[in-house]
């Protein structure tokens, strides 16, 4: 029960599922401020955890909305708990915090404190190499127990979280098809075309009687704060940033569903499309199906063509676009599914992790969306359709940072907006993509008014 201070609230939570104990070392680290400490991390993390049912996309708004929020390890002989003031109240029913969001705020101590001695600090993965990000990828998945032997049965959803009912029930029909054809889901957990997928197929498994239904939600700290884990999410990963996250959706998916959705979900899509392109990967089967209502075609009409005018006709081929037909969505992956199935079977690769997936550095190193590296971006013809794939990719996380991230919204209320240059039929062609996400309000949670974070220049 939490306990009340004059107007402070302070409650201590025991484990729950993951990490009951840490070393002096560890508790150290996590309640340091200053350089090479965790805390602020852990304390970012755990708010978004605890934040459930946040209706805004400003990680800026969710900090100062909760500015007097504070996590505190508590080491003690039978283990380690956290004490937290001034929680967020939707954190806890009759003075008891809720179970599952008990589970994730555990989750996001692991994560931090593997990350933060496995992966950054331990010098066990060489993170200047390419495979030494992956082995730090397969790392913390597995170390967050997101890698099970079995079928290929994991449907990777992406989508936006500012879409409408429509498109939001819509997700919901395709996740529950999903559920009844016995496939679980991974998405980056926050609201939107993120929650819908796993609700509808909770539904769907429910009816299946599946019991050990698994809702993976994939995220970092970065973003979290804006996209805080939808209710459904039952297995929480936390990946050191933006670069590690996406390698973990595309070495995990057997089969990737793309819904409506505005930057972020471009990003997402051109990094696959980019990875894809690549020539040793141009044999290796992942089912990708781009899907929305009837009220969405126009939408998918403008990225394929986009694509194609980019990135050529072979791109286009590396995905399907099915509109209104949830069923025939779902009975598409899990075909696309037999075929990952076969194929790794044939080569004895393991169906949990996709190794044989190349990805080059390009698409690995952190992209840091400064004005400097924002203006510095290739985008125009004349390279490999990968390479520009890979620009494409960055422009658009650079405006999901502008967007939601604290300190890509304070570089431009310091400098104003980034600005990117190109050739003139790109720069056009991004402009009426870009114009069309405002115009339908893909950029930010209907009711908030857009405020651009870009400038093309030609």
């Amino acid at each position: 029960m939490p306990a009340r201070n004059g107007n402070e609230t302070l409650v201590e939570v025991m484990p729950e599922g993951s990490l009951e104990l840490l070393s002096q070392h560890e508790v150290n680290r996590l309640r340091s401020t200053g350089e090479g400490g965790q805390h602020e991390v852990l304390r970012r993390c755990a708010l978004a955890v605890l934040n459930v049912g946040g209706q805004t996309d400003d990680t800026r708004e969710v900090l100062e909305k909760y500015r007097d929020f504070e996590v505190f390890i508590v080491q003690q002989d039978r283990g380690v708990k956290l004490a937290l003031r001034n929680a967020p109240p939707e954190a806890f029913v009759d003075g008891k915090m809720i179970r599952g969001i008990r589970e994730l705020l555990f989750a996001v101590l692991r994560d931090v404190v593997f990350i933060n001695n496995e992966v950054a600090g331990g010098g066990q993965f060489d993170l200047g190499r390419s495979d030494g990000i992956t082995n730090a990828v397969f790392h913390i998945l597995r170390n967050s127990g997101t890698l099970r032997a079995g079928e290929p049965d994991l449907v990777v959803c992406w989508g936006g979280h500012a879409i409408s009912r429509e498109e939001y029930d819509y997700s919901k029909k395709v996740g529950y098809e999903i559920g009844l054809r016995e496939m679980n889901v991974c998405t980056g957990c926050g609201g939107g075309a993120m929650k819908g997928p796993m609700k509808g197929a909770a539904v769907g498994h429910a009816k299946q009687r599946i019991g050990d239904g698994r809702y993976i939600g994939v995220t970092e700290p970065g973003i979290i704060a804006a996209e805080s884990p939808n209710p459904i999410v039952n297995q929480l990963v936390i990946m050191p940033d933006m670069e590690k996250r996406l390698e973990a959706f595309v070495r995990i998916a057997h089969a990737i569903v793309i819904f409506p959705g505005g930057v972020g979900t471009a990003e997402e899509f051109l990094f696959l499309l980019g990875i894809l392109l690549h020539e040793r990967n141009r044999e290796l089967p992942l089912p990708v199906v781009l899907t929305g209502p009837a009220s969405s075609e126009a939408y998918f009409s403008q990225i394929h063509e986009f694509i194609g005018a980019t990135l050529g006709r072979e791109a286009q081929q590396r995905y399907r676009i099915c509109i209104g037909n949830p069923a025939n969505v779902a009975a598409t992956l899990r075909e696309g599914m037999r075929q990952v199935r076969d194929f790794r079977h044939s080569k004895n690769d393991a169906y949990y992790f996709n190794w044989r997936l190349h990805l080059d550095m390009d698409f690995q190193q952190p992209f840091h969306a400064t004005h400097e590296n924002m203006a510095g971006l290739v985008l125009h013809r004349g390279q490999e359709p990968a390479r520009l794939a890979a620009s494409l990719r960055k422009a658009f996380s650079g405006m999901v940072a502008g967007n939601v991230k604290d300190e890509g919204i304070r570089a431009i209320e310091s400098r104003g907006p980034f600005e990117l240059s190109g050739d003139r039929d790109i720069m056009s062609r991004l402009d009426r993509l870009l114009g069309a996400f405002v115009a339908q309000n893909r950029m930010k949670l209907p009711g908030r008014a857009y405020q651009p974070c870009y400038r093309l220049v030609v």
